[in-house]
C-alpha cells in the first residue's frame, strides 16, 4: 500500500463564483476523512448549519473568518452573526493559524467578512459525504442562471446538512 503526496497547488479543483474547493484526500484514495483547501471569497457565508452524523476540523491557512462553534441561547433563521451562547461565547474573528473543530450535532458557521479572500484546509469525516456534496453543489450552481433551492434543499438532506440560517453570498462592490 502507498500513501499519498501531492504537490503544492494539485488535487482535483471544484470552482464557482462562490466556492472553489480542492480535493486533497478522499474517498477513493483510501481516506476516512475527506481533506479539501478550500479558499473562500470576500461576502461568503455557509450559514449556520448542523451534522447529526458528521465531525469537521477547519484550519485558517490565510486571511481572515468569522467562525462558530456552539448552540446558541436562541437559534434565529436569518443570520447567525450575532448568536450567543449559555457560557457568553460569541463567534470568533480567526486569523492564519486558527482552528475550529465541531463535533456532530453542534451548529456551525463560517463567513469571510473581510475584502480578501481567505484559505482554509478543511476535514470531514466520515468520507465521502462531503466530497459527493461539493461535486453535486457544482452540478446545481451550473444548472442555470438562479440556484434551484428545492434541489439545494433535498441535496442538503442527502449529505447529513441540517441548514439553520441561510448560505449567503454577497461580494463586495467595487
Amino acid at each position: 500500500m502507498s500513501g499519498l503526496i501531492l504537490p503544492p497547488g494539485q488535487g482535483r479543483r471544484l470552482v464557482t463564483k462562490a466556492q472553489d474547493v480542492t480535493f486533497k484526500a478522499t474517498a477513493a484514495d483510501g481516506s476516512v476523512v475527506s481533506v479539501f483547501e478550500v479558499v473562500v471569497p470576500p461576502g461568503f457565508d455557509v450559514g449556520a448549519h448542523v451534522h447529526a452524523n458528521s465531525q469537521e476540523f477547519f484550519y485558517v491557512l490565510e486571511g481572515e473568518l468569522q467562525l462558530l462553534a456552539f448552540e446558541p441561547t436562541e437559534r434565529t433563521e436569518d443570520t447567525w452573526h450575532g448568536w450567543t451562547s449559555k457560557d457568553g461565547d460569541t463567534a470568533v474573528r480567526a486569523a492564519e493559524g486558527a482552528c475550529m473543530f465541531v463535533p456532530p450535532n453542534t451548529p456551525h458557521a463560517f463567513r469571510n467578512a473581510s475584502d480578501k479572500p481567505a484559505r482554509m484546509l478543511f476535514h470531514n469525516y466520515p468520507s465521502p459525504d462531503h466530497e459527493l456534496y461539493f461535486e453535486e453543489i457544482v452540478e446545481i450552481f451550473a444548472a442555470g442562471r438562479t440556484v434551484d433551492s428545492g434541489a439545494v434543499e433535498a441535496m442538503r438532506k442527502r449529505y447529513d446538512v441540517q441548514q439553520i440560517t441561510p448560505l449567503r453570498y454577497t461580494p463586495p462592490t467595487a
